[in-house]
């Protein structure tokens, strides 16, 4: 997939998809603040360390183990990495929070998977032969806890469900815990409606030149930008995909009734990480389901857009810009639908849709103002823990901040350690989701940890109690797209 003349901008997208973020990397534009002097990193947690082996499909691992280990194996699954980009193992999301596992005697473990892109049917088996491989060359862990940022949220999730015996717990976080069919039918409907309101040049499935259907759906959107019209139709095209209007972190977050605001900071996530997955990376996928595994037959906008978290904004823009918004769902309404290939489906659904099934404790984190795996992907995995009847199994935590796997090294080594606490104890601590207790501990780790971004900007931490709102999609593995008449 040649997608040269977008390297800088993808590049930048796919780090909010990949491993980065865990507080310390590649970032939007942060709010100028202090900085704070860094703590101390062992050289085995910088990025360019050479991996331990190499399994027989050719994936890399690397081991990160302590003189002093303690018997207990973190292992990691990164996140997106773009075809054509450099592709090392991971073991760790971020150098300062690997710096205090390792400290405290805990092994680090991942591998590079053997393919890049929605690399999922590759990753599952990787780690687990990233898991073998640890168990012949350092020993067998006393408990294996999997854990990632994003796709590696994904990745995490399904190692559990597919393999429950390797593990003692996992934190998935920022994870795309909707699964693999829903994350994109949601992404297919906010590219739909922007194709049929603001860009009818543009293709959202069976992209044959990703580069130039990025550039031509980029250029659409910035001259939508200009007018009332254009930015209350990408406010809806936004709110198909539940697209948070809050994108720099360490910024305040927009004011509920700045709708003006909210949109612009979904103009930022669209054009600067969202557009490149949907108008250009989604070709990847397509091209290793075999066909497009993604839908909208049988959907109503209207009642999709009633259940945004965004449609207040997006009824207020249309009523400021003086446009018709019925008439602007019916014309989504009457569209030509999209189909999907059932066999791309069924790979789709493989890699991977969730049953809720839960064997083991799960701690899972993420931001509120997350526009790339939006929060509402917590609802979805809670739903399905609580139909399987595993809902004691489950804690979910959230952190009050813009940006995607935003999390600082403290509010991380936090959420680590009410893990770790489970297990010692075998039942969840009062404050495993207590905003007050879990904001107490991070800080109580001190000014080193508590730093966010390249800059090590002082971030003091940051969660709350939050409920987020329902998925646009159903998400469980019984979902199919409705038989042709």
């Amino acid at each position: 997939m040649l997608l040269t003349r977008r390297s800088l901008r993808l590049s930048f997208a796919v780090a909010l998809l990949g491993a980065s973020l865990g507080g310390i990397g590649a970032a939007p534009a942060l709010a100028s603040q202090a900085q704070t002097p860094a703590a101390p990193v062992p050289d085995s947690c910088g990025s360019d360390q050479p991996p331990t082996g190499t399994l027989a499909d050719g994936a890399t691992y690397r081991f990160d183990v302590p003189a002093n280990w303690n018997g207990t194996l973190f292992l990691y699954s990164h996140g997106y990495v773009a075809p054509g980009s450099s592709n090392p193992p991971q073991a760790f999301g971020d150098p300062v929070t690997c710096g205090w596992l390792l400290s405290h005697g805990f092994a680090l473990a991942g591998s590079s998977y053997a393919s890049t892109g929605w690399a999922i049917q590759q990753a599952l088996p990787d780690q687990i032969g990233t898991l073998d491989a640890f168990d012949q060359l350092v020993g067998r862990p006393t408990r294996t806890i999997a854990w990632g940022h994003s796709l590696g949220g994904i990745i995490t999730a399904g190692l559990i469900q597919r393999y429950p015996d390797r593990f003692s717990a996992a934190l998935p976080m920022c994870g795309v815990l909707a699964g693999g069919v829903a994350t994109w039918n949601v992404a297919l409907d906010s590219a739909f409606a922007f194709k049929t309101l603001l860009a009818p040049s543009v293709a959202v499935t069976g992209i044959t030149d990703p580069s130039g259907n990025l550039n031509a759906a980029e250029a659409a959107a910035a001259a939508a930008q200009q007018t009332p019209q254009g930015r209350a139709r990408l406010a809806l095209a936004a709110a198909l995909g539940d697209t948070p209007g809050w994108f720099t972190p360490l910024s305040p977050e927009p004011a509920r009734a700045d709708y003006a605001g909210q949109e612009a900071n979904q103009f930022l996530w669209d054009t600067q990480v969202d557009f490149p997955f949907v108008f250009a990376l989604r070709a990847e996928l397509e091209a290793r389901a075999g066909g497009n595994p993604s839908w909208n037959t049988g959907i109503d906008y209207t009642a999709d857009l009633a259940k945004s978290a965004d449609a207040i904004e997006v009824r207020a823009l249309y009523r400021a810009a003086g446009l018709d918004l019925a008439a602007d769902l019916l014309a989504l309404n009457s569209a030509p639908r999209v189909s999907a290939d059932p066999a791309a489906v069924r790979y789709l659904a493989n890699n991977i849709t969730f049953t809720g099934q839960l064997s083991m404790p799960v701690l899972s984190m993420h931001t509120t103002g997350d526009g790339l795996v939006v929060p509402e992907n917590e609802q979805a995995y809670r739903s399905v823990v609580a139909t399987a009847g595993d809902a004691s199994l489950l804690r979910q935590v959230f952190v009050h901040r813009a940006g995607h796997c935003a999390f600082t090294p403290a509010e991380t080594i936090t959420a680590a350690r009410d893990l770790l606490r489970r297990l010692d104890t075998g039942r969840w601590s009062p404050g495993a989701t207590d905003p007050a207790t879990l904001n107490a501990s991070a800080a109580a780790l001190g000014a080193a940890y508590n730093v966010f971004g390249g800059q090590l900007v002082a971030t003091p931490p940051a969660f709350l109690r939050y409920r987020p709102p329902l998925y646009l999609r159903p998400f469980d593995a019984d979902d199919q797209p409705p038989q042709a008449p």
